[in-house]
C-alpha cells in the first residue's frame, strides 16, 4: 500500500513562445520532487521531474514539442532548483512493530537460555 506522489518545488513563468498557440506570456514550468509514502515511513527522494503548460491554450508542451529557446531555459532552471534534503521518517506503526519484534526476540532469548521454563 505504498503511493508516491510529487510536491512541488518550484513553479516559473517563461516569456518564450508557446510551440501550440505562439503566445509568449503563458508558460509555466514547473519543478516537483518524488515523496513516497507507506504505513511504516514516509520517504523524500532525490528524484525530481519537470512539467510544462501553456495557461492560454491550456495544453500541456512535452519535450518533443520545445525548440532550443525553450531547452536552453529549462536547463538553466534545472540547475537554479534546489531540491529538498534526501530523508525518511518512521511512523508510529513502524515503531510499535519494532517493539514486539523485540519482545519476541528477547522472550526466545529467555527461553533459551533457560531464565523462563516452559
Amino acid at each position: 500500500m505504498s503511493s508516491h506522489n510529487y510536491f512541488t518545488l518550484k513553479e516559473v513563468s517563461l516569456n518564450n513562445n508557446c510551440p501550440e498557440c505562439y503566445r509568449n506570456d503563458g508558460l509555466q514550468l514547473t519543478f516537483k520532487q518524488k515523496i513516497s509514502d507507506t504505513l511504516f515511513y514516509k520517504v523524500i527522494t532525490s528524484e525530481t521531474k519537470h512539467e510544462m503548460r501553456c495557461l492560454n491554450c491550456n495544453t500541456d508542451i512535452y519535450p518533443v514539442r520545445w525548440n532550443d529557446d525553450i531547452e536552453r531555459v529549462v536547463a538553466y532552471h534545472e540547475r537554479a532548483i534546489v531540491p529538498k534534503k534526501k530523508s525518511w521518517k518512521l511512523k508510529p506503526l513502524a515503531y510499535i512493530f519494532i517493539a514486539i519484534d523485540l519482545l519476541i526476540i528477547l522472550v526466545i532469548v529467555l527461553v533459551m537460555t533457560g531464565v523462563i521454563n516452559i
